[in-house]
């Protein structure tokens, strides 16, 4: 039997399925017969394996420039020093955003005439996040940065790519007198992004807690009146000092002391966007951070939950032994769910409770979540030794669930036209204790192809919904997703 080590390390999330890279990773030898500038950081293992050394920045710039000519027909260049981007990484966080854009949890409107606009936080030299959105998906972005030499390169970025450059706008943003200005520190210094290039848990970080992000405007004051975007993206600083930005030199993908350090670390970085967009609320449809140290999740998501945001969502970037994570909160009210049978539905669906009051436990839950079906008339079956409740709901007992909170049109599926189908919607409700004042709660569908299957969505929703306002400390209304 596999320990729980080994099974866990199994079941590490993979590179999003949509990058290009997902099951093509970038081929060393193949690029060096097609690149000549490429060929001279090449070299080979005993194995024949080729490979690059990481801890050279100039191998690092020179794949990240053949792959973005290679692979989507961008020309690019960065100046020594500057941040250079690892093509594959960045790609999984604008396929999670087009996944964002496309789940259609929050309701899109025509401000900017269909098209989608995106607000790229801290652009750099390097411009990738707006390159790569712009070329995939034909999006459009404003793109900004504090510093000359990355406004210069950005807009040179843009413009040696005549195809797009009409999609692609670079601001600037003026320095305030708080901006911290780095002496005598040379633009040539590096960190690790390839790989896991954050320090260590073992940092003693407990200084920085107390720390407020003070420097150059981020959203406030740079979004101007009127605009609206559909989401906005950053790769915050992730460092509180340079020196912390160097502790795992294990690749040299370069780094100025702007777009590697800020008082407080990412922590505060992030907190200032979450500032920002209390002020600007539904100017975006999504704002969305890259996380570079698991640990700040949890403090990042509480912040969220006292603004009375209505959407938060996390998710986990991999690629190779990078780990990175992704958050994401809107202020935009969730569309109401449309149920039709057209749609392919998830026959499992999760989510968290969180911040649950500390004299409830997961029995109180499991025996409120049969309350809750009792009320509509469904059958339950309740196991409190596995925390389990089986349901089986006719099509009465669904449209009492519903409490006609689901709207539908002429081709979508109705309780009343579904009552005629002899089948009932039978599924599984299990109750898990993750941490202190935090379960799991899993639907399971058992029977697919019942005709009332299209409605075990909303039901679910409308269970969460329940449960949250019974158990949970929270009254905004948060939906884990």
């Amino acid at each position: 039997m596999p320990s729980k080590k080994r099974r866990r390390k199994e079941e590490r999330p993979k590179i999003h399925p949509k990058n290009k890279y997902s099951d093509n990773p970038p081929d060393f030898a193949l690029l060096a017969s097609l690149y000549p500038t490429f060929k001279p950081f090449v070299f080979y293992t005993r194995e024949g394996r080729p490979r690059i050394d990481w801890t050279d920045f100039n191998a690092t710039r020179e794949l990240t420039r053949v792959l973005l000519l290679h692979d989507h027909n961008l020309h690019w260049w960065i100046p020594h020093g500057q941040l250079c981007p690892t093509v594959p990484n960045r790609s999984n966080y604008i396929h999670w955003i087009e996944d964002l854009l496309s789940s259609h949890i929050i309701p899109r409107d025509n401000t900017n005439g269909g098209n989608v606009r995106g607000f790229d936080i801290g652009t750099g030299a390097n411009c990738i996040y707006p390159l790569l959105g712009a070329s995939l998906f034909g999006w459009s972005f404003v793109a900004s940065d504090m510093t000359d030499v990355a406004i210069e390169w950005a807009e040179r970025n843009v413009k040696n790519n005549p195809n797009i450059s009409e999609l692609i706008e670079i601001r600037k943003v003026k320095c305030s007198q708080n901006t911290l200005s780095p002496e005598g520190l040379s633009g040539e210094s590096s960190y690790s992004e390839e790989r896991e290039g954050l320090p260590s848990s073992s940092l003693d970080i407990s200084a920085s807690e107390d720390k407020s992000y003070y420097g150059p405007a981020i959203l406030v004051d740079v979004v101007r009146d009127g605009e609206t975007f559909d989401f906005c993206m950053c790769n915050p600083p992730f460092f509180e000092s340079f020196e912390e930005a160097g502790l795992n030199p294990k690749t040299s993908c370069g780094g100025t002391y702007e777009e590697m350090v800020c008082p407080g670390g990412e922590k505060a970085f992030i907190t200032r966007i979450i500032e920002d967009s209390v002020v600007l609320k539904q100017s975006f449809r999504w704002y969305t951070s890259m996380v570079g140290r698991k640990v700040n999740l949890k403090f990042l998501v509480s912040k969220l939950r006292e603004v009375g945001v209505t959407v938060v969502k996390t998710t986990e970037f991999v690629q190779g032994k990078t780990f990175r994570w992704g958050l994401t909160w809107s202020f935009v009210p969730p569309a109401k769910k449309i149920v039709t049978p057209h749609v392919t539905e998830k026959n499992i669906l999760s989510f968290m409770l969180e911040g649950i009051q500390r004299q409830f436990g997961a029995i109180h839950v499991l025996q409120s979540v049969e309350s809750f079906f009792l009320a509509g008339g469904a059958s339950c079956k309740l196991n409190a030794s596995s925390f389990v409740v089986d349901i089986t709901a006719s099509a009465d007992h669904c449209n009492a669930l519903l409490n006609n909170d689901v709207k539908y049109i002429d081709e979508v599926a109705s309780c009343s036209n579904v009552q005629e189908a002899p089948s009932n919607l039978c599924f599984r409700i299990l109750v898990f204790q993750q941490i202190p004042g935090t379960l799991l709660v899993k639907g399971s569908l058992q029977h697919r192809d019942s005709a009332l299957s299209g409605l075990f969505s909303s039901i679910i929703q409308q269970l969460e919904a329940s449960l949250r306002q019974k158990f949970c400390k929270e009254k905004t209304g948060t939906n884990y997703i």
